[in-house]
């Protein structure tokens, strides 16, 4: 994440001019996730302040620097005029293709590869892709994809804490800016090995709900957003109650190591976000239900689907179904709360 921050640093210590919204973004990543609609943000404020146009774009284009200065005048002044400003890439694509309509075609293909964003042709087959359907299913409020989870994470049967990628569109919009120049600033203290200083800027990211995660696979650092998430329509044993250890590991065995794609539906009372998970294409909930480690919590869900693989494992006595009157969990709850 090294040139990433140091990209940031200098956008971030630096006071906003003209009351642009240019969002709470970030900047340039080592990978083609995190080169999106955020760089290009920045890049944009930057040039308003310092009229210099971003390093390496001359790699992916072939006008010189005056004509590249003249390109950002005219996106900057496109974005202050789009509002709200672009969020997804395809909006942000779609904001330098109409800014630079007369200019050469190589050009802007290859502003948009600086930037990793969709060219003119992939825009025009997802406009036309109508028989694909793009809604969520009825009642969820929002959809997103996890970093690889960790077995520490699972504090029970049905709950699984997750980090989600700042440079995921939806995020990318609301990182705040503290956390950015803490990010920042922990990844210079860092280079010169100051970790005592480091670890405490980090302590600070990790209070705002927020985290620096390293990838082994990618071999790179990722700023990324904390939830708290609670598996929709299932309730399994409390860890102190028989079979709740055997529900946590079996968790832990599905998720481990595995990115989530989950389904929000909205927040419990205890800030958790409700939702149906899918691991690698497999239904999780369903999963624990068919292992019989796990109650159709029927108070707040009323699925078939549900009710049916809870009968599958009854019949099958496997899991908690091989006792013969197995305590419900939130009968234990209740229990436990009137005897403090």
């Amino acid at each position: 994440m090294g040139n990433a921050l140091g990209f940031l640093y200098g956008k971030c210590c630096k006071p906003t001019t003209d009351d642009v919204d240019y969002g709470s973004v970030k900047p340039h990543g080592v990978s083609a996730i995190t080169v999106s609609v955020s760089a290009l943000a920045h890049d944009l404020f930057n040039f308003d302040n310092t009229s210099q146009v971003p390093e390496g774009l001359s790699k992916y284009v072939g006008s010189s620097r005056k004509a590249q200065s003249n390109w950002y005048r005219k996106l900057s002044e496109a974005w202050k005029q789009t509002k709200p400003p672009p969020k997804t890439p395809e909006e942000a694509a779609m904001l330098i293709i109409q800014a630079l309509a007369r200019n050469q075609k190589a050009d802007v293909e290859g502003l948009l590869a600086f930037y990793g964003l969709p060219l003119p042709d992939t825009l025009v087959e997802l406009e036309l892709s109508t028989g694909v359907p793009t809604s969520l299913p009825e009642g969820v409020k929002f959809e997103m994809e996890t970093l690889p989870v960790d077995a520490r994470s699972v504090p029970d049967g049905d709950g699984v804490t997750v980090y989600v990628s700042t440079a995921d569109p939806r995020e990318s919009s609301c990182v705040p800016r503290e956390v950015l120049v803490a990010a920042v600033q922990r990844d210079q203290a860092r280079a010169q090995r100051n970790y005592t200083r480091a670890d405490a800027l980090h302590n600070e990211i990790i209070e705002a709900g927020y985290r620096v995660i390293y990838l082994q696979n990618n071999e790179e650092e990722v700023l990324a957003r904390k939830y708290r998430i609670r598996l929709r329509g299932i309730d399994a044993p409390e860890n102190a109650m028989p079979y709740g250890t055997e529900a946590k590991e079996a968790l832990v065995k599905i998720v481990q190591g595995k990115c989530l794609r989950a389904q929000v539906y909205g927040e419990d009372q205890y800030g958790r976000y409700v939702a149906d998970v899918y691991c690698n294409g497999r239904f999780v909930q369903e999963l624990m239900l068919k292992k019989g480690l796990a109650w159709h919590y029927t108070a707040y869900d009323k699925r078939q689907e549900f009710a049916r693989w809870e009968r599958q494992a009854r019949a099958k006595q496997i899991g908690l179904w091989a006792s013969s009157n197995p305590e419900k969990p939130w009968e234990w709850r209740r229990n436990h709360r009137e005897g403090r």
